[in-house]
Formats: C-alpha cells, sequence, structure tokens
C-alpha cells in the first residue's frame, strides 16, 4: 500500500482524471494528495474528491508561480474556501517560494507564502512547501512565525547541509521524494540516509517528472511503486518496509 503525496492527475493533462485515480489504486496506490495551486482549481478536485471518498484527498494554496494581478485576493479566496469547507481539506499548498524562473515579484511571494503560514496554524493544518532557489527565503518565513506548521518540502532535491538547515528550524520535517530520486546521476540518493526513511513521503508531482523506467512518458500516481522501489534499492531496505514506513508518515502528516 502506498500514498502519493502530490500529484496534480486532476489537471487538464489528464482527459481521464477518474481512469488514472483507477489505476494507481490498482498499482496499491491507495492515496492521493491533489494539492492546489489557484482558486480556479477548487471545484474540479472538490468533484473528484467526492466521486472517491477514501482516495483523493485536497491541499489548497496559491502557487509561488500562480500569482495573479491581485494574489491578496487568491490568499482571501483560499481562506474563505478552507475555512467553509472544514474537514474537507487535509493541507494548505502547494505554497512557497519559487525564484528559479522570476525574481521581479519575490516580496509578493514572501508575503503570500507567510499569510498562508499563518492561516494553517489558524486551521492546525500542515503545509505543503514548493522552494525553488528559495531555501533561505523559506526557512525566514517559517523562523518568524509564532510556531511551525507541520510541513513537507515537495520534490526535495537538496543536499545534507539543506536538510539539516531545515531541521535547525523545523526539526520534524517531511521530505517529498520524486521520481527524480530515480534519474542516473541523482544526488539526491545520497542523501536518503542523511533524511532517514522516517521523514521520506513519495511522491510523483505527476504530471512531470516521470521516474526511470518511464523518463518521456507523462508521469502518473500509478508509478509510485517504482519511486519506491528506487529507494529500497539505494538505500538497502526492503520494498516492504518503505511502503509501510512512508505511508505511516503520510497518514501522521496529513491525518489521512
Amino acid at each position: 500500500m502506498f500514498v502519493d503525496t502530490h500529484t496534480h492527475i486532476y489537471m487538464a493533462e489528464f482527459p481521464d482524471p477518474a481512469a488514472e485515480i483507477r489505476k494507481a489504486v490498482e498499482a496499491g496506490v491507495t492515496r492521493l494528495v491533489f494539492p492546489g495551486t489557484e482558486p480556479s482549481d477548487f471545484e474540479p478536485r472538490k468533484a473528484l474528491a467526492a466521486r472517491f471518498p477514501g482516495t483523493v484527498f485536497l491541499g489548497a494554496g496559491v502557487h509561488p508561480t500562480e500569482l495573479g494581478d491581485d494574489p491578496d485576493a487568491d490568499v482571501a479566496a483560499v481562506e474563505k474556501e478552507l475555512r467553509e469547507n472544514r474537514g474537507k481539506y487535509v493541507a494548505v499548498g502547494e505554497i512557497g517560494i519559487d525564484l528559479y524562473w522570476d525574481t521581479s515579484r519575490r516580496d509578493e511571494q514572501l508575503r503570500v507564502f507567510r499569510r498562508q503560514c499563518e492561516l494553517a496554524l489558524e486551521l492546525d493544518l500542515p503545509v505543503i512547501i514548493h522552494c525553488r532557489e528559495g531555501l533561505s527565503e523559506v526557512l525566514d518565513v517559517l523562523s518568524a512565525l509564532p510556531a511551525i506548521p507541520r510541513n513537507v518540502f515537495h520534490s526535495f532535491t537538496g543536499t545534507a547541509d539543506d536538510v539539516a538547515r531545515i531541521r535547525e528550524i523545523s526539526p520534524d520535517s517531511f521530505f517529498g521524494i520524486n521520481g527524480i530520486v530515480t534519474f542516473k546521476n541523482a544526488k539526491i540518493r545520497d542523501v536518503l540516509p542523511e533524511i532517514g526513511l522516517d521523514r521520506i513521503l513519495l511522491e510523483t508531482d505527476a504530471p512531470w517528472l516521470a521516474p526511470v523506467p518511464h523518463r518521456g512518458k507523462q508521469n502518473t500516481s500509478a508509478y509510485i511503486p517504482d519511486i519506491a522501489r528506487h529507494i529500497a534499492e539505494s538505500t538497502g531496505i526492503p520494498l516492504e518496509t518503505v511502503a509501510e514506513t512512508t505511508t505511516r508518515n503520510a497518514l501522521q502528516l496529513f491525518g489521512l
């Protein structure tokens, strides 16, 4: 049994999301977390969660690369959605800092991230953190909060030093490991022992980052076992233990 803690198979890239969900379940991926990136994705994801209760779980948030003309209004819409639908969402996210593509809206990203972290604390929800070329900024925001929200660093590809920096601020952070770990020259494999299996979550980030042996194809949640298998082979930990521990981690963080 596996959990895909970060998948976007609800997006337009998938003509039949229900078929993708069924394929995942057949592959042993019994729970899927659909992070939100903007208010426009509320309704299609809620429809899928209603269609697949106990299988599909939702986050809601404003992604740092999806800031519109009025990001504060978008955050207000996320807050309204979360407050009016308590119990239907298991996380705030995907939120964070992305300075890889554009640094011109850095201050806005910081403000939006901070407000959504505050909201997570108010609602006692974990946060799904997107961090690309922005670790210092993410840690600055977290350290300035009155408390650290429960969190996962999604699509983590950092170094052992990055893990140490995160743990100085947030000792209980989880780290989302996806298909990148299967790539030929992926350095994250060497960092897995530093993270420890008890802090790893499995994710696909579908439709992107398909793992070996599916590289070049559209990624999907049914490929989670391939990621787990690679982690098991890289660490010498039995696949069954990887499945059991990462599933327990997901249940713990998101309360699935």
